[in-house]
């Protein structure tokens, strides 16, 4: 079991929501983006292939940024203007990122991290430091649960379930109302 990070403070509020497809992972990312502002931090947890890059997509959508959100496993960090009047979106895959924030702030992302919302993955363990405010999304895989009603075990439908957790840690999400996330 992976070490939990410390509690940041005030009680957190949880949500669970079952995911089926890739485009409700786009649609959650869609509806958690009208939640975030300028200076939020998005920590994204999940194995590889749980649809960390697919709710982040989604995000970007609902954010309305420019240029097509991939992994930015290659190249770290990846910043996506606005094209509108929100916040521009950087998307960071800190799993190369071995000393965390100071790291971070060597990749001289060219964006004000105050000014921007950011959604890091793989940053379990490194990027806690940069604010007590943060919102945890973790996404398991329902690997081995019982299939949908109608899929047979193994088949591509149980494939698609995920069980993603929303945590909002510390005053910034203290009043937010996340169970807006699975209306």
């Amino acid at each position: 079991m992976a070490m939990e990070a410390p509690a940041a403070p005030h009680n957190p509020a949880d949500i669970e929501i079952t995911v089926t497809s890739p485009e409700q992972m786009r649609e959650l990312g869609r509806r958690l983006a009208k939640l975030l502002r300028a200076g939020d931090l998005v920590m994204l947890t999940g194995e590889l292939g749980a649809g960390k890059t697919t709710l982040t997509r989604g995000l970007g959508e609902g954010l309305g940024v420019r240029g097509a959100v991939t992994s930015p496993t290659f190249v770290i960090a990846r910043v996506h203007p606005s094209l509108g009047e929100g916040p521009p979106l950087v998307h960071v895959d800190a799993y190369r990122l071995g000393g965390g924030l100071d790291e971070m702030e060597d990749l001289d992302l060219d964006v004000s991290l105050p000014e921007s919302v950011i959604v890091v993955e793989w940053g379990e363990g490194k990027v806690e430091e940069l604010t007590d405010d943060r919102l945890a999304v973790v996404i398991h895989r329902a690997v081995g649960t019982a299939p949908a009603r109608g899929a047979t075990p193994g088949s591509p439908e149980t494939d698609e379930v995920r069980h993603v957790t929303v945590t909002g840690l510390g005053g910034r999400w203290a009043a937010v109302d996340l169970s807006v996330l699975s209306a």
